[in-house]
This record gives C-alpha cells, structure tokens and sequence, in this order.
C-alpha cells in the first residue's frame, strides 16, 4: 500500500495495537526450533501444513515477496460471511466485539495479497460510510 494511503504514524497507539490481532496463518516449510508456538504439538519443529494464529506484525514479516514461509488466510471477521452481515445491516453489527481495531486491522490486512483483498476494501469502505451516516458525522 502507497505511504500516502496510509494513516499510520510511527508513534500512533491504536495502530501499534492493531499490529498485535492474530492472523490465521499456514506453515508452508518446517520451522526448526519453533515447536513451542504450537500448543497443540509436541514436536520440537513447526511442520508444513500447520495452522496457527500468530500476530501481524510476525506474519508481515514471514509473509512476503522474497521468502513465504507462511500462506495467510482472512480472519473470521473479514470473510464473505460476515461481510454480507454488514452489507445487509451495519447498524446491529458492533465492530469493537469483532475487534477493537476493526478498521485499522483490516487497513493493514490489505497488505497481503488475499483473493479476497478488493471485496475487503469495499466493505471496510462502505461501513465506515455507513456508520458514519448514521452518527450524522462528515469527512
């Protein structure tokens, strides 16, 4: 995402804290030594094809052009399902129960390449108009 789309500041709280939710991630290679993040294995070793939710700002960096040493899938509250929830009535959705960086998160999930990355967008666009309709705010 071009820097100037971008509304994070270094020093800027909500954005730190958004870096900290927990992406739903699959290993593609083994991990030597890294056994203990998976709670649910006694290997030693994080083998191909495990899934674990690990924080964004470690998935940023295991997820990228030159090395994939994880596939990210889209969290629950970013799929089809819940998007058609807020298609159909934003107003009984309360975002802060789905996360309390609900925006900021998705802002920064659109850094993966995803299938699902431009339907994100658009629904993260068009419940924050939406909500802010209705609260009777303006740009």
């Amino acid at each position: 995402m071009p820097a100037y789309l971008s509304d994070d500041s270094y020093f800027d709280v909500c954005s730190i804290l958004a870096t900290q939710e927990r992406v739903p991630c699959k290993f593609e290679i083994p991990v030597y030594r890294l056994g203990f993040l998976d709670t649910s294995s006694v290997s030693e070793n994080i083998q191909p094809g495990a899934k674990l939710e690990l924080p964004y700002w470690l998935v940023r960096a295991l997820c990228n052009t030159r090395r994939n040493i994880v596939s990210v899938e889209v969290p629950k509250a970013y799929r089809a399902g819940y998007r058609e929830i807020m298609t159909a009535d934003a107003n009984v959705v309360d975002l802060h129960k789905l996360g309390p960086f609900y925006y900021k998160f998705g802002m920064k999930l659109l850094n993966f390449v995803l299938p699902e990355s431009e339907d994100i967008a658009k629904s993260l666009l068009q419940v924050k108009n939406l909500k802010m309709e209705i609260s009777g705010q303006s740009y």
